[in-house]
């Protein structure tokens, strides 16, 4: 008497001699396996792609961090403050108290920001140690609006710095929604409705990037055109900044928004291509931080 078996695509049923072929059934049953298979599979590319994406941000932003610390506390420790001018404008300027507190304070704070940022959005941090997500989040929500009101201190009070007008309108919206997104993200998690909180926080995130990805973004622009197209390097200004002003944050808040609504609503293709886009970006953006490492933050490190 034989048993029933499965071999080389027959089915030997007990009883009967060789096998009944059941080729379609098992084709099938195996499609049907993949295709439940594939929004698993969907979700995991795009949770994948976007771990990926965070991770090459968090390196590029250390970096600039090393570059701030490096730079501007050197110069500090070596009583060089005048050095600081070589970067940005304006820079110290003697006699000016009031002036150069502020835009010391704001480099500070934005190390703080920085380096916490971060740590506010890994997973891990949140479950394991509370105590410092929630600390840690209070003290980023304080330094995004210190970081936003000396932006616009030294920007519109102080005056001097680098751009025109456009630019200088990108950089106070900046500001205002660097303050809205850390309300937003404060409001939401006093409220418990921690799911609105992980989105606010993300945004703020983002937003507060901004400084951060403008000269990622300008470097990945010049190696693209090998020159500064479409502006002048020497006095900043020129249609691409003035569009980089705004997009330096609208185009990364636009993108959180598709991966957002790709996660809750798009089925397997959409998550697969929401995934493939986040992975370009992120090489673009890769090569943006290599450039910007080696031309604007190396030298003066």
């Amino acid at each position: 008497m034989t048993t029933g078996s499965v071999r080389e695509g027959s089915i030997l049923v007990a009883g009967l001699p060789g096998g009944i072929h059941l080729p379609r059934q098992l084709h099938s049953t195996s499609a049907l396996q993949r295709w439940h298979s594939l929004p698993r599979l969907a979700d995991r590319a795009l949770q994948a792609t976007s771990a990926f994406w965070f991770l090459v941000a968090v390196l590029g932003q250390w970096m600039f961090v090393v570059y701030i610390v490096s730079f501007y506390g050197g110069a500090v420790v070596q009583g060089d403050l005048a050095r600081w001018s070589k970067v940005v404008s304006p820079g110290y300027i003697r006699g000016d108290g009031m002036g150069n507190f502020a835009l010391a304070l704001h480099l500070v704070v934005a190390i703080i920001i920085t380096v916490g940022g971060p740590l506010q959005l890994i997973p891990q941090v949140r479950a394991r140690v509370p105590v410092l997500h929630r600390w840690n989040g209070r003290v980023y929500m304080l330094t995004a609006f210190i970081v936003s009101l000396t932006a616009l201190y030294l920007v519109w009070i102080r005056g001097g710095v680098f751009g025109n007008v456009v630019q200088h309108f990108g950089i106070s919206l900046n500001a205002v929604l660097i303050m809205f997104c850390a309300a937003m993200a404060l409001r939401t998690a006093l409220a418990r409705r921690f799911d609105l909180h992980r989105r606010w926080a993300l945004r703020l995130f983002l937003v507060v990037s901004g400084a951060w990805f403008i000269r990622v973004g300008s470097m990945l622009w010049m190696i693209l055109n090998r020159n500064p197209a479409a502006f002048d390097p020497r006095t900043f200004q020129g249609p691409f900044l003035n569009f980089l002003a705004f997009a330096q944050y609208l185009l990364p808040l636009a993108i959180l928004e598709l991966y957002l609504r790709t996660q809750d609503l798009a089925g397997a293709p959409g998550k697969f291509a929401m995934a493939a886009g986040l992975l370009v970006l992120t090489i673009a953006m890769g090569v943006g931080i290599f450039g910007a490492t080696l031309r604007l933050w190396l030298p003066h490190i």
